[in-house]
């Protein structure tokens, strides 16, 4: 049942019927019972991976809180008889985080097992492969790759994580976790939620209001907008230009690279936008997942604005223990004393991020290129934070930095880049990436843009034009977005008209303009396929 189906539209509507007539204490459940019907929809194989993965985190969660509350017992005990002490004190807790960490360990090893059996277990074969002898290979095996399976087990893995530093209570309802783990909305392509965000409204009691249930209509409608206008009109000349290599090179690959950098950006938020546009009808706060990605001014900056529950989730669960592991704290220890200040500072920096990067790549897809788009953006980070002494000396001796033909020349600079260490996602091979991008320099043709080459690519000059009207309306709510740092519903909705005007209007044109194949059906989500 995909975002862009009549049956999920119809499933959405009557959700929202049932969920205001309800007694709201039925709220909660009756989105466990949607939010499981909707992953049956999809294959009822799959609720068996992921009642899996809810009930062992239960467990795990319950067990951990117990083991907690075990030493906390022993400890006010132990006020209270008077053997209290602070060597005592440091003896439990370090007990109980021994015990803790071992079932941390366990959950964490069984539910990242399953993902990865599952979705990377022919990756292996096939590069296993590479080294046997002809008739000796190893056969692919057939296994089911959950749908949204990266996203849950993330999700989940958090929720571990977060119970065993103490930043949660360990939930102590299964039902309840169950709706955390599956919520239906962000289930194939995020926002990858933290328990202690989500909860907060997720199990509440809410009352109907206008104002918020038509802001996440308009959201909803602004996420159809995107998706069905912009990126299943692109897809069409996307997918002709890498899908003929040998004729669509030089300035092709260009423009294959700029339409999939919009294409992918329509698509992936457009999804984010219905799944917070739901959820907000419905009263529940879900984390913002895009800030204007486009505007940055370096990929630094990019990160933190594109996909940004992930980018938290890897700093967070990765980054961050690995920087302080004691293993790390040693390394770095040695190599100031050996290596020399420079490298002292720097070593377990790029260690830990080289690994949060790998496993970046690792986690979009099972396939090299995934792994080399995630070393790109390892390499670009890194290579740009140590020039970043020389850029302060060029600012200052030039003084570009306060110009503001400059700060548009960073935000072109930074949307160049990442369109173009995104050309390994695009074209999913990774010589046949190198030698495409190399074509830009060495084959490229101007005289395409106007000899009406660009009018066989699956498009026609009507799409052309809906697609830059259409991109100019993104532009001018992103650029009204930039300057006044609020959302334009806000300014919106001072004006009833202006509202439900917007709505009308984002209503019509999807259904006019949208680009819909047989029986008006969109293509999938980028997205679901991680």
């Amino acid at each position: 049942m995909l975002f862009v189906s009549y049956e999920f539209i119809a499933f959405t509507i009557i959700l929202f019927v049932l969920y205001y007539l309800l007694p709201k204490k039925w709220q909660w459940p009756l989105l466990l019972i949607a939010s499981y019907a909707f992953y049956w929809f999809a294959s009822p194989y799959y609720l068996i991976f992921i009642g899996t993965t809810t009930v062992t985190a239960f467990i795990a969660g319950y067990l951990m809180e117990k083991a907690q509350d075990k030493t906390d017992l022993a400890i006010k005990n132990a006020k209270a008889d008077g053997t209290y002490s602070t060597d005592l004190k440091k003896s439990l807790k370090a007990k109980a985080k021994a015990s803790k960490w071992k079932i941390l360990l366990v959950s964490m090893i069984f539910n990242l097992g399953i993902l990865a059996v599952t979705k990377y277990t022919n990756f292996v074969i096939t590069n296993i492969n590479k080294f046997l002898a002809e008739g000796s290979a190893l056969k692919a095996v057939d296994l089911i790759i959950p749908m949204g399976i990266s996203f849950y087990t993330f999700q989940t893995v958090g929720y571990l994580i977060d119970t065993y530093r103490g930043t949660v209570k360990a939930e102590k309802n299964i039902f309840k976790l169950a709706l955390f783990v599956s919520f239906f909305p962000q289930l194939v392509q995020g926002p990858i939620s933290r328990y202690g965000d989500l909860s907060k409204t997720l199990y509440s009691e809410h009352s109907f209001s206008e104002k918020g249930f038509t802001s996440g209509l308009i959201r909803i409608l602004w996420g159809y907008f995107k998706k069905v206008v912009i990126a299943d009109r692109i897809i069409t000349a996307v997918t002709s230009l890498i899908g003929d290599t040998d004729l669509y090179q030089g300035a092709f690959v260009m423009i294959a690279m700029f339409f999939y950098a919009f294409e992918l950006y329509c698509d992936f938020t457009g999804g984010i936008d219905i799944t917070i546009g739901i959820a907000q009808c419905l009263g529940i706060t879900v984390k913002e997942n895009f800030d204007l990605p486009y505007f940055s001014k370096n990929i630094k900056e990019y990160w933190n604005r594109w996909h940004i529950t992930m980018g938290s989730w890897f700093t967070d669960y990765i980054f961050y223990p690995l920087s302080v592991d004691k293993n790390m704290l040693k390394l770095s220890k040695w190599s100031r004393e050996h290596l020399g200040k420079f490298w002292g500072k720097r070593l377990t920096v790029y260690i830990s991020a080289f690994i949060v990067w790998l496993a970046t790549g690792v986690w979009h897809g099972a396939a090299w290129n995934f792994i080399v788009w995630g070393l790109m953006n390892f390499a670009v980070i890194m290579i740009s934070q140590e020039f970043e002494p020389l850029y302060e000396k060029f600012h200052k001796k030039f003084g570009f930095k306060n110009k503001a033909w400059y700060g548009v020349f960073e935000i072109l600079r930074t949307i160049f880049l990442m369109s173009l260490i995104r050309m390994f996602d695009c074209y999913r091979d990774v010589p046949m990436t190198f030698k495409m991008v190399g074509t830009m320099f060495t084959k490229f043709n101007v005289k395409i843009f106007s000899d009406g080459s660009l009018l066989h690519l699956g498009i026609s000059g009507a799409d052309y034009i809906v697609l830059a009207a259409g991109l100019v309306i993104i532009l001018c709510v992103s650029i009204y977005k930039y300057r006044s740092k609020k959302d334009i519903r806000e300014t919106l909705y001072e004006n009833p008209w202006i509202w439900y005007g917007a709505m009308a209007f984002l209503l019509i044109v999807t259904l006019l303009f949208g680009a819909y194949g047989h029986g008006y059906d969109a293509t999938q989500f980028i997205y679901n396929q991680f």
